[in-house]
């Protein structure tokens, strides 16, 4: 199943297996997001929340140059507004949605994921790049800085001195250094990113839906809890799972 067109900023793909494909369809502009690819993201990800029998997802970029270039710059103090744009932002939390959502997500990265494009990709849990990538959270060369979480999601990934070192210069890493650092998971070449990211979509699709969505949870919820906790936490989860009422 395929929803949207091709002009669409967003494309969406659905498997029969649960799969969900959402194609970040700006190529001509790195795939940076604007406020209309923000609606399309926001939609699909409510899509994603509500179909109880979706098993996965993965996000790329269409086009040869990037996953995506991160925030639209051309929009910033036009039409809408930014006091529009800030309150679009606080009614339609796109990156709170996408850190809240249970499904698994996985990013499949070439090119180019700087600023919001990186952003994104980090609160996917699996990451899959090609060896050409480069990554970056730019925005202090631009004079402000991130606001969508990328100064928070990098830091919760590399150790305290490379996040501010990678914030504070806005140097790329290359797709080596970010897999040195764990910022990504795998490194493959161009022609098996699609290929690799669907392999690993497919294994997660053959396990029950309410499992994957309760491991994540955990995980997540896990983190930020004293172990203690956390292994209560996981306790609580798996006795809900065992008698259904997850």
């Amino acid at each position: 199943m395929t929803s949207n067109s091709d002009e669409s900023p967003l494309i969406i793909e659905r498997s029969e297996s649960g799969v969900y494909t959402l194609v970040l369809n700006r190529p001509d502009k790195i795939n940076s997001v604007n406020m209309a690819m923000r609606d399309e993201l926001w939609q699909a990800l409510q899509l994603l929340r509500d179909d109880s029998t979706a098993t996965c997802a993965i996000i790329r970029g269409s086009g040869s140059r990037g996953f995506s270039a991160g925030a639209d710059i051309s929009e910033f103090g036009t039409a809408p507004s930014l006091y529009e744009s800030r309150e679009a932002r606080l009614n339609r939390d796109l990156w709170g949605m996408m850190s809240k959502l249970e499904l698994p997500l996985i990013a499949a990265i070439h090119g180019y994921a700087y600023g919001a494009g990186l952003e994104l990709s980090l609160y996917c849990d699996i990451r899959i790049a090609t060896s050409g990538s480069q990554f970056s959270i730019p925005e202090v060369s631009l004079g402000y800085i991130p606001s969508a979480g990328g100064s928070q999601t990098i830091s919760r990934y590399l150790r305290r001195s490379d996040a501010a070192l990678m914030g504070l210069t806005g140097r790329p890493l290359t797709a080596i250094q970010a897999y040195s650092a764990g910022l990504i998971h795998e490194i493959v070449e161009d022609s098996e990113l699609y290929q690799r990211s669907e392999q690993i979509a497919d294994t997660i699709s053959h396990y029950k839906p309410e499992v994957m969505r309760a491991m994540k949870l955990a995980i997540n919820r896990g983190a930020d809890l004293p172990l203690k906790e956390a292994a209560q936490m996981e306790q609580l989860q798996a006795s809900m799972l065992s008698t259904g009422s997850q």
